[in-house]
C-alpha cells in the first residue's frame, strides 16, 4: 500500500522541532497525547516521568480496535532522543533527510514515531481490515531504557511488541541481544600525609589499581565482553588518597555468564581490598537482561514471512547493544524489531533513507493487515 511520503516528511520535521533529550521530553508527550486524542483515542499517560525523572514525561499507550482475526500486535517507539538534539535544523535532498550537521537528525526514534502514524493513517484511507493493534511511546529510552522499567504491564494487554527502533539495512533479525550489568566499585583507604608519615595511611589507588590488575577486561567470551568505565579519586600528590572509585559493565547472551564474571569482579575486589587493609563497597544496576527471541513466536515468524512477501532477504545477527525490547522480553513478551532506514545514530551524520523508510512500511503494513503472516 502506497504510503504518503510528503506527509511523513512533513511529519518528521514537525517532530523533530520538538526537542526531547532524554529527561526533557514532556513536550513530545504533550504532542502525542493530543494528536491522538483528537483523532478520538482514548490515550492513557503514566506516571513514569515522575519515576525516572523526566517530569511530566510519561509512557503513553493508544489502544486501535482491529476487525481481522489473529494475534494483536503492540508497535513500540520512543520519544527521546540523545545529545546533541536542540535546536534540530533538517535537510532533504535526494531522498535523504539530515541534519544541518550541528546535531542529531532524531530519527532515532521519530522516525519509528512517524511510521506507526503513517500506518494509522493509510490504513483508515483505504478502510483497510487490520488485527488488533496498540500503540505504545516510551520514554527515556535512551538512558537506561527507564520508561519501558517503569510501565504498568497491566495497561498493555498483548503478549506480541514489535520495536520501531532499528538502524541499518532492512531485513536484520536479532537471534539474541546481550544483557547488562553495570557496576560502581568504590574502594577506601586511609589518609594521611605522603611526604611524612606515608606508611601510616592506604592508598585507595593503589588498591584499586591492584584490584583491576588482576581482572580481564574486554572479550571475556564469544558471548561475553566487560570494560571499564571510569576512575575517580584523588587529589594532591602528598596527600595518600583514601577513596577511589571506578564503574565497569558486563555484557552476555546469557545471564549466567553476566552472573559469573560480576560475581568474579566482586570477589576479586573485595579480597584485593582486605589484602591491603582496606575496604570496598559494590553498587550493581542490573541495566537489563539478556533477550533471546523464540523464533516460534507469532512475532518473529510474522517479521520473517512480511520480509519474505516483501522480497527482502532476512538476515539473522547477533546484537551487543541493548533496547527496549531487553525490559519487554525480560517481562514476558514476544518481541520483534525492525529498521526504519535510519543511519549513523546517536552521531551529528545521521541520515535517514526514505527508500528504506518505504520498504519498512510495507512490511509493517503486511504485518499488520495480510493474513498471510498468520500461517
Amino acid at each position: 500500500m502506497q504510503m504518503n511520503e510528503q506527509r511523513v516528511l512533513d511529519r518528521l520535521n514537525e517532530m523533530i522541532k520538538i526537542d526531547s533529550v532524554s529527561f526533557h521530553e514532556a513536550p513530545m508527550t504533550d504532542y502525542l497525547e493530543k494528536y491522538f486524542t483528537d483523532l478520538g483515542y482514548e490515550v492513557y499517560r503514566d506516571k513514569a516521568g515522575q519515576a525516572c525523572g523526566c517530569g511530566e514525561a510519561g509512557n503513553l499507550i493508544i489502544h486501535i480496535g482491529g476487525n481481522m482475526p489473529g494475534e494483536p500486535v503492540c508497535l513500540n517507539a520512543h520519544q527521546d532522543t540523545v545529545e546533541p538534539g536542540w535546536g534540530i535544523k533538517t535537510v532533504y535532498e535526494n531522498g535523504v533527510l539530515k541534519s544541518d550537521g550541528n546535531t542529531i537528525l532524531a530519527a532515532d526514534d521519530k522516525s519509528g514515531i512517524a511510521m506507526m502514524m503513517e500506518l494509522l493513517d493509510v490504513m483508515k484511507e483505504n478502510n483497510q481490515d487490520h488485527r488488533d493493534l496498540w500503540f505504545l511511546f516510551t520514554i527515556c529510552e535512551e538512558n537506561g531504557m527507564l520508561g519501558a522499567k517503569n510501565l504498568d504491564l497491566s495497561k498493555l494487554p498483548v503478549k506480541n511488541i514489535c520495536a520501531l527502533d532499528g538502524a541499518g539495512a532492512l531485513g536484520g533479525m536479532s537471534t539474541s541481544g546481550a544483557g547488562k550489568d553495570a557496576l560502581e566499585i568504590t574502594f577506601h583507604g586511609k589518609t594521611a600525609h605522603g611526604g611524612i608519615e606515608p606508611e601510616k595511611g592506604i592508598n585507595a589507588i593503589a588498591v584499586c589499581a591492584a584490584a583491576i590488575s588482576k581482572i580481564k577486561f574486554g572479550r571475556l567470551a564469544p558471548d561475553t565482553t566487560s570494560n571499564i568505565g571510569q576512575i575517580t579519586g584523588g587529589g594532591a600528590t602528598n596527600i595518600v588518597t583514601d577513596k577511589v572509585t571506578f564503574t565497569c559493565e558486563v555484557r552476555s547472551h546469557s545471564q549466567k555468564g553476566i552472573d559469573d564474571e560480576v560475581n568474579h569482579i566482586i570477589d576479586v575486589c573485595k579480597k584485593t581490598a582486605e589484602e591491603w587493609g582496606a575496604t570496598c563497597e559494590v553498587a550493581i544496576d542490573h541495566f537489563c537482561p539478556p533477550m533471546k527471541p523464540d523464533p516460534e513466536s507469532f512475532m518473529v515468524k510474522a517479521m520473517v514471512k512480511a520480509y519474505e512477501l516483501n522480497g527482502i532477504e532476512v538476515r539473522y545477527f547477533v546484537s551487543g547493544g541493548s533496547g527496549d525490547n531487553n525490559i519487554f522480553s525480560g517481562m514476558g513478551l514476544n518481541c520483534s524489531g525492525i529498521s526504519t532506514g535510519m543511519n549513523a545514530v546517536h552521531t551529528t551524520e545521521e541520515y535517514l533513507l526514505m527508500d528504506d523508510f518505504k520498504k519498512a512500511f510495507d512490511v509493517m503494513y503486511t504485518i499488520l493487515t495480510d493474513p498471510r503472516v498468520e500461517a
